[in-house]
């Protein structure tokens, strides 16, 4: 972007419709929330400078933001609820600190205004030297919306419910977001009265001030419609998710990735799916996950922020936080909890567990098996029933497998301990020291037989 340049994000709504009992700008939209949508449009389109008007649920909203954003983002607080332009008042401060040249005003809630929709409509606002620019679309069906009327260069907007029936026919709506001249929006800020019905101040009201000031307020017609439309409850939350993940699988697929069906798969705007990838149904990718080429998500698995590797096949699973690496096998029914790394060629079957570890290449963990805190080497085996026992109930601590050893089944590894290379645990061993490499540990009772027992005490006869 040419100059510098700041976002406003209104995020102050109650959202009571939601019926959430939490901030409708954290519910998600593909897994992310519709916040982070618009904060990561406004970055990635070159805004400097990012401040979010918090309200109801403030500190759940900043203390969100802050973990995802740092101080790339800044807050201001709506204490009172009085409309849009109200609302915009509270940047003042930051807008007079910061001194843009531009300054964006986006809505919290609608999230498909792209990075690319911004940079092209400031170009427009820049080129024209609009005082301000609304952001429209041209909508078949516009009722609800505000229509965008005038000239070029002197528009307003006009409420559905103020509008007459020439202005109800107008096909261009008005999307919530807009470009202001920063000196022409603090200088209409207090011109924005509040004599209507409700009682409130819009923001809206500052392109007829602005045009009565002779200063120009022009119109960025964009060509994707789907920008103008946000969620006021939850049937609006499913809506923007269908049409989201329809235009996300439509577009994965002509890009090279197979699907077998819709049904039941979200992809995260921010995952990557390399083309040659197979989802299978029931899949859900959040957050930056990455699937490469050749990979198979499903069916009914779940990533999150986890990397899969080439031709690896992911079934039936949970991972979080975690690698997994090429022509490697999970699942079915088994979770990678975060912080773990599965090497090549690995083997995880069902009813596993992994947590914080990393499993070295072509090793198999086939099933019951919880493997915590642990560094295990290549080529291991891990029999059924396998524990790492890493918590003494005040701190962890971790184990160490070595290359090629085999642990028998329920094994027990009460950490710290390590098994070397090539070593073997026997069946139903319990390990509490140090196993040199290519030695066998036993630690297991001497078994006793005592004959007629089961007779003489519960009255077990044989038939």
């Amino acid at each position: 972007m040419n100059g510098q340049t700041a976002a406003v994000i209104l995020a102050a709504g109650e959202g009571t419709r939601m019926k959430a009992g939490t901030a409708k700008v954290l519910c998600e939209v593909a897994t992310k929330p519709m916040i982070d949508w618009v904060v990561d449009s406004a970055l990635q389109a070159g805004v400097s400078r990012v401040c979010v008007i918090t309200g109801a649920h403030a500190e759940e909203v900043e203390n969100h933001l802050s973990v995802r954003y740092g101080d790339r983002v800044v807050f201001a607080r709506q204490l009172e609820r009085l409309g849009t332009g109200h609302a915009v008042r509270y940047a003042e401060p930051f807008l007079k600190q910061f001194q843009p040249e531009n300054v964006a005003v986006l809505c919290g809630d609608a999230p498909f205004v792209s990075s690319a929709v911004l940079q092209d409509s400031l170009a427009e606002h820049m080129a024209k030297a609009n005082a301000m620019t609304l952001l429209t679309a041209a909508l078949d069906d516009p009722f609800g919306y505000g229509r965008v009327v005038g000239t070029d260069g002197a528009l307003s907007i006009v409420e559905e419910k103020d509008a007459t029936d020439a202005q109800r026919a107008v096909k261009d709506v008005n999307s919530g977001a807009y470009w202001f001249e920063t000196k022409a929006l603090l200088a209409a800020l207090p011109e924005i009265g509040n004599d209507n019905a409700k009682g409130e101040y819009y923001l809206t009201d500052a392109a007829g001030i602005l045009t009565a000031a002779g200063r120009r307020v022009g119109a960025f017609r964009t060509a994707d419609s789907d920008c103008v439309k946000g969620a006021n409850d939850r049937l609006g939350l499913l809506t923007l998710n269908e049409l989201y993940i329809r235009r996300r699988v439509d577009a994965l697929a002509r890009d090279g990735v197979e699907f077998v069906l819709r049904d039941g798969i979200v992809i995260s705007p921010d995952a990557v799916v390399e083309p040659g990838a197979h989802i299978l149904p029931g899949t859900i990718i959040r957050g930056r996950s990455v699937v490469k080429a050749g990979a198979v998500i499903g069916p009914n698995s779940i990533l999150d922020n986890t990397v899969i590797g080439e031709n690896a096949v992911i079934e039936s699973t949970k991972c979080t936080d975690s690698t997994v690496g090429p022509g490697a096998k999970i699942g079915p029914f088994s979770q990678l909890r975060p912080n773990s790394h599965v090497g090549a060629g690995v083997k995880i079957g069902d009813f596993v567990e992994v947590k914080n570890s990393t499993i070295g290449d072509r090793t198999s963990v086939a099933h019951l098996t919880y493997v915590g805190d642990s560094d295990v080497g290549g080529g291991v085996n891990f029999g059924c029933g396998v524990v790492t026992v890493n918590y003494d109930g005040k701190q962890k601590a971790r184990c160490k497998i070595g290359d090629n050893a085999f642990i028998g089944c329920n094994t027990n590894l009460i950490a710290p301990v390590s098994v070397g290379e090539g070593a073997y645990t026997a069946a139903g061993t319990t390990i509490t020291e140090d196993v040199p490499d290519g030695a066998l540990a036993i630690g297991r009772a001497r078994q006793t037989v005592k004959e007629n027992w089961a007779n003489e005490h519960i009255g077990f006869k044989r038939k």
